[in-house]
């Protein structure tokens, strides 16, 4: 039946009604889902990416440029300045820029002649930092010279061309995207001196060694910096924005370590390494014991500072040389050679103390009343240990016989110090290792100390025969300055300190930001205690082992050191020295130390032998650059230097009258009445017994003398053979001639060296019969 044109219209207005709703419904879940997709992703945009987008939107609207702070200096005790931050320029390129300007210059021409001006960058490199052109800063050299920025400038000026040739005025067009960005570079004016304490920065101009390690964060500062608008190709706009973040500059340092002492400490150890050819290179410590400062830190080989990565010492270049330049062979002996020239031996390396450590047992031994002046002990050679089937040896295989507690400390007697030790007991020994310091690094304010290697409290507890090795310094091992900061103890009335190198930290202004504090950290024995291991100590470079250590005029303490190496194949051994001045009232303590030296040189292998004489002369150098007073009993039979006046011209009445009031004596030549010339001049400085030559109308001979060789002539002898060639002596070392084996063991030029008339020749006597 056919639908009715009504049913028909209500049937549409329904579908149509149904497809609307339907449409509606539609519209409205896209409308929903179109805003729930807009509102995720403006949600991201605008709050989880913000702060990305706002960086970016930053960058692409502005252009920042870092402000180098300047970095601190560091400065010995004196105000000399060790480090320091001179001006440099960084070279660095937009690319962004050039390719802007390719139009108007070339690139090659650019890289060509910054390659010329920067040498070590090649035009290849530069090149490859041109193709980034979405950036606008490439560097391409670090810190350049005052001498090649300069160069760089005229160039970018087009005052130079490529190949540094001056460009005619009129034609000269200046280089777009080429900068230099004020920075700053490291130098040290002083080179190798003091490398070990000072350090080093690298490429970032950040501390890898040394202090500029250790203070690197306060030497620093914080970098600044300048931000400006840019349009959108990334070029600068001009007077739109700038803001400007002042950098602040870094704290300065001021060292406890005084250049001279370092400088005679580093002189005396090179001397002694190239004298006795030491394998393993030498170390010098100086320190203040009363108040723990260091005034000088030496360890061999060192370095230079401001070419940090080159090979200074002879033997670690060599090891390097024998492998083909360039292969992974020469790079790992190169690294290996450049972490053992950085490496300090006074903190990175431990060794056996031997004979040096023997005041620290004196010292607990006589705290706990174990011994006194008063006790005697007896050595036969050598002695019996329980626990131990093999006799321990003296240094004098024949004994000491019977003596007195000063005296065997003079003379360094290993049963003796057995006898000491063994009557503390282990676990009240130990506890004095503890209290000394020996069980732990020492604080000092550098970075890479470590500590010696030594038995745990319980294991000692249960060794008598570690007690009786540890008693004369072996089988354990100890830094240098663990040993310096517990020797000073002993002598300085009993108190510890905390060895330290820096004294104040300055602001760029020079204000004191922080002054450190040399609080002992304990006292661990008596004033009275003290007294008496100085009293010991005087001995022994009076009249025992450490003789040659003797510096006229002025009353030293030492003892001396011989120790093996345990576990060495060739049976190397170290050899040291320590001493202390004045003997009475001590001020500075140093440790010498020679490493693995040749039996080969004549000399006999021993700290008394090798160490003690140049030690001897490096503490007098010291005491008198501190003007430490000497002390007028020990300059008794000692002939002090003196001024030679000038007498050119005078009488011959007259000019030995002169010469005799200033306590020289005097040769003439010639018979004219009047002084025409004289050897030395005047103004020398020469020892005040020496003989001046008074010339009387003679001519005086321009002909240079040659030295002889006097190294083994007793001090008659030398002094003969060194007047009779127109030269003067000079006597150092030892001043006892009881022992009737005191000779010349070195001089202070080679025989055979050409030197004017009236060169002062420095020879230094030893006595040869010492023994440690």
């Amino acid at each position: 039946m056919a639908l009715s044109p009504k049913r028909k219209s209500e049937e549409a207005r329904r579908a149509n009604r149904v497809i609307n709703h339907r449409t509606m419904w539609l519209m409205g879940i896209l409308g929903v889902a179109t805003f729930v997709a807009l509102f995720i992703q403006l949600y991201d945009l605008q709050i989880t990416q913000h702060e990305d987008l706002q960086e970016q939107a930053v960058a692409q609207q502005t252009a920042s440029t870092t402000v180098t702070a300047a970095r601190g200096s560091i400065f010995d005790r004196n105000g000399n300045v060790l480090a320091v931050s001179a001006t440099a320029e960084t070279v660095f390129v937009s690319p962004a820029e050039i390719e802007e300007y390719s139009e108007t210059q070339d690139k090659y021409y650019i890289a060509r002649g910054l390659a010329r001006i920067l040498e070590d960058v090649t035009e290849d490199t530069i090149l490859e930092k041109m193709e980034k052109t979405y950036s606008q800063y490439e560097v391409i050299a670090l810190r350049a010279d005052a001498s090649v920025s300069n160069q760089v400038r005229q160039f970018i000026n087009g005052e130079i061309d490529e190949y540094g040739n001056e460009v005619a005025e009129g034609s000269q067009s200046r280089i777009r995207g080429v900068y230099l960005l004020e920075d700053s570079k490291r130098y040290y004016p002083y080179s190798s001196l003091a490398s070990h304490i000072v350090g080093f920065v690298g490429t970032e101009n950040t501390g890898l060694y040394g202090l500029e390690s250790a203070y690197d964060s306060l030497l620093q500062g914080t970098t600044g910096l300048t931000v400006t608008a840019k349009n959108a190709s990334g070029t600068d706009l001009l007077y739109q924005y700038e803001q400007y973040y002042q950098a602040q500059d870094g704290y300065s340092l001021a060292l406890t370590i005084d250049a001279n002492i370092q400088y005679y400490v580093e002189t005396g150890i090179a001397s002694i390494i190239e004298q006795f050819d030491a394998a393993n290179g030498a170390t010098g410590l100086v320190m203040d014991v009363n108040t723990g400062a260091v005034l000088a830190m030496a360890s061999s080989p060192g370095y230079d500072l401001n070419n940090y990565s080159t090979i200074y010492d002879s033997g670690l270049a060599e090891a390097v040389a024998q492998y083909e330049e360039g292969s992974d062979e020469y790079w790992d002996a190169l690294a290996s050679a450049q972490l053992q020239q950085w490496r300090s031996k006074i903190l990175n390396d431990t060794y056996e103390p031997g004979s040096t450590f023997k005041p620290i047992t004196l010292a607990a031994a006589i705290e706990e009343n174990k011994v006194s002046l008063n006790s005697t002990f007896t050595c036969n050679g050598y002695v019996m240990v329980d626990g131990w089937s093999s006799p321990i040896y003296c240094s004098n295989k024949y004994g000491h016989g019977t003596q007195t507690l000063i005296e065997a400390t003079g003379n360094s007697c290993n049963p003796a110090f057995i006898s000491m030790g063994l009557s503390l007991g282990t676990s009240t020994y130990y506890d004095y290792l503890e209290s000394f310091g020996f069980t732990e690094k020492t604080g000092i304010d550098i970075i890479g100390e470590t500590t010696g290697i030594l038995l745990d409290e319980k294991s000692f507890g249960q060794n008598v025969v570690s007690l009786a090795s540890y008693s004369f310094g072996q089988t354990f091992t100890v830094t240098p300055l663990q040993l310096v900061s517990a020797l000073s103890a002993t002598v300085n009335g009993g108190y510890l300190y905390t060895p330290y190198l820096v004294d104040q930290i300055l602001d760029s202004d020079g204000n004191v930001i922080e002054q450190h504090n040399s609080t002992p950290v304990r006292q661990v024995v008596s004033e009275e205690t003290s007294a008496i291991v100085r009293q010991c100590l005087e001995y022994v470079v009076a009249y025992g082992s450490g003789k040659n250590g003797q510096v006229a005029g002025y009353s030293i303490g030492g003892k001396t050191g011989t120790a093996d190496k345990t576990g060495d194949p060739d049976g190397n051994v170290i050899v040291s020295f320590v001493c202390f001045a004045p003997a009475d009232d001590p001020q500075v303590l140093m440790l010498m130390t020679l490493d693995s030296p040749s039996r080969d040189t004549g000399t006999y292998v021993s700290g008394g032998q090798m160490v003690a004489p140049t030690a001897g002369n490096v503490m007098g150098e010291i005491l008198a650059y501190l003007g430490v007073e000497p002390d007028y009993d020990a300059l008794e039979g000692a002939v002090a230097d003196a001024t030679v006046p000038n007498v050119v011209g005078y009488s011959q009445e007259e000019a030995i009258s002169h010469l005799e009031a200033a306590g020289f004596g005097y040769t003439l030549v010639g018979d004219q009445p009047f002084v025409t010339d004289q050897t030395p001049v005047g103004g020398a400085i020469v020892p005040g017994d020496a003989a001046i030559v008074l010339y009387m109308g003679e001519e005086k001979s321009t002909e240079l003398c040659s030295v002889p060789n006097v190294v083994g002539l007793t001090a008659s002898q030398a002094n003969t053979k060194i007047t009779n060639a127109g030269l003067i002596l000079k006597v150092t070392g030892t001043t006892d001639t009881t022992s009737g084996n005191v000779y010349a063991i070195n001089q202070s030029l080679a025989s055979d060296t050409l030197v004017a008339a009236g060169t002062v020749i420095t020879v230094q006597f030893g006595d040869t019969s010492v023994i440690d």
